[in-house]
Parts: C-alpha cells; structure tokens; sequence
C-alpha cells in the first residue's frame, strides 16, 4: 500500500507523514531503534485504521533517519502501541518465512535480522498472545498450501488475509471489530494477491511457489491477455469489498486518507503491477515522501 501523494491535499500528506513518523517512535520507545527498520507504509496504514477519529497530540524531534531537522510525528497513543506491537509480529514471521524460504547462504541475511529482532518479538508476543497464535496458525496453513503447490487463488489468499484480519480482534467496540476485520481481511487478500503478481518473473526464474502462475498458468511469468482481465477483476473484487466496509464505519480526520487510497490508490499500483511499471513508480513515491 502507497499513500496516492499526486492526489491527496497537502494537509493529508501531512497527516500521513505525522503518523509514519509517530509510529517509528513508538517502536523505538517499546522495542528500541532496531525496531524501527521494520517501519514500512503497510503499517503505517494499519496504525491509520486502528487510531482513534481525531489525530491526537503532536510533537516534534530529530530521529536516527532525520538527525538533523526536527519533524512533527504523532505521540503515542493505545492505537499506536497496538499497531507497533502487531508490526514487530508481523515483520517476525515474514523474516522467518524468509528464512524457510531460502537455503542456508541465502537465508543467512534472514537468520540474521530475525536474531536482532527476537527480543522485540518476545516482548510483543507477551502482550498480544492471540494476534500471534493467529499469525502462527494461518502461515502454517499457507506453508501447507505453499508445499501442495495449491492453484486456488482463493486458499492462498484466504490464509494470509485471515491473520491480517485478525489484527483487529483486540479492537474493544464489538461493530468496529466486524467493520476493521472484514476491511483488513480484504485488504490482506489484496496485498497477498497483488504481491503474487509482482514476484510472477521472480518465482518463475527461482521456481517458487506463485499461486497467480499456478492459477493462470503463466510458467514464463508474462501474462496473457485473457489471464490479465481476469486477475484484475480478482484484485477490484477485493478492493470493492474494502470498500463496502470502509463506508461502515466513520474514520473521522483520516478518512480522506483511506478514501484516496482505497479508491483510487490500490487501483493504480494493481495496474501498475499489471503493467510491469510498479517499482519505478514505488522507488518516486518513496522519496517523494520523505522529503
């Protein structure tokens, strides 16, 4: 995910860097700066969605990857802490997909972060148990389904989907529960599916697991015409069902954020995927962001 800067005022590009920034300071304060190379626009969003209305108290300072100019960042709030403790969970599990993913020389780099990151890990799992189990459970399945060489777009997709999804189980409000982990379940299906796509060359080179292949049978990673239209309905599906639960549920000052995003911003990186053109443009928006 990628905030759409070409669309968004100003005031909300603001918004956003305020929040990136604030939660790369909660981790630095709960899990200390090793933490903080876990930060990513991913997160950020999910901090965004499980923040309260109102945008919260600001504050300023310098930071390892701003030393020099103090920058606004949000301060920490219980939807922050929430967000970085599911970050550092979510970005342990991946590294250690890395590592299950890779023979020993390459997996080294992945053994490497994992051990830095292990003691964040430990702390975040003493505090959200539940969300762990649920990140253990559904990548198990997705390794089951990974070694089945599975074709179905749909199990694959399901089983990373429902661990994102369940990020929002500790939310208390038991409608905005539903309303977060219907949204974050069909934008887990869309992240999954969508990186999927983006690795199609990658996994046809190395020989990986890529259930978009399997599905269309692309062995050469190029899409046909025909496969094309219909992954792309597939990724508007779940985008449309974001949607549907996005109008559920008043999202207050970052409502023109997720707005922006989820419908026009994911529709531009699916066809930039599509296309062959999403790199380049994520390495433009990267910086421009940063600014």
């Amino acid at each position: 995910m990628r905030p759409p800067l070409g669309i968004l005022k100003e005031e909300e590009t603001e918004r956003f860097r305020r929040m990136y920034c604030g939660l790369c300071h909660t981790l630095g304060r709960r899990y200390g700066l090793a933490s903080r190379f876990i930060l990513n626009y991913d997160f950020t969003y999910l901090a965004i969605l499980l923040s309260d209305r109102e945008e919260g108290e600001r504050d300023s300072g310098r930071c390892p990857m701003s030393p020099i100019r103090s920058k606004p960042f949000l301060r920490g709030t219980d939807a922050l802490a929430l967000a970085a403790d599911e970050s550092v969970i979510l970005a342990y599990w991946q590294l250690r997909d890395g590592v299950t993913d890779h023979d020993w020389i390459h997996g080294l780099p992945y053994r490497s972060l994992c051990a830095v990151l292990e003691p964040a890990y430990r702390k975040a799992v003493s505090l959200r148990p539940a969300f762990d189990a649920a990140a253990r459970r559904q990548l198990a399945l997705l390794r089951e389904l990974e070694k089945a060489r599975c074709p179905s777009l749909d199990q694959a997709a399901d089983a990373f989907a429902a661990l994102l999804g369940a990020a929002a189980g500790e939310v208390e409000d038991p409608v905005r529960q539903r309303v977060l982990g219907q949204l974050l379940y069909h934008l887990g299906r869309w992240v999954y599916l969508v990186d999927a796509a983006d690795d199609l060359k990658k996994d046809a080179a190395s020989g990986s697991y890529n259930p978009v292949a399997l599905r269309y049978g692309l062995s050469d990673g190029i899409w046909t015409p025909e496969s094309r239209q219909a992954f792309a309905v597939t990724l508007d599906h779940s985008v449309h069902m974001m949607a549907t639960a996005f109008e559920l549920w008043d999202f207050g000052v970052w409502r023109p954020i997720l707005e922006a995003t989820f419908y026009t911003g994911l529709f531009h990186v699916g066809k930039a995927v599509l296309d062959g053109t999403y790199r380049s443009v994520r390495r433009g928006r990267e910086k421009e962001l940063h600014e």
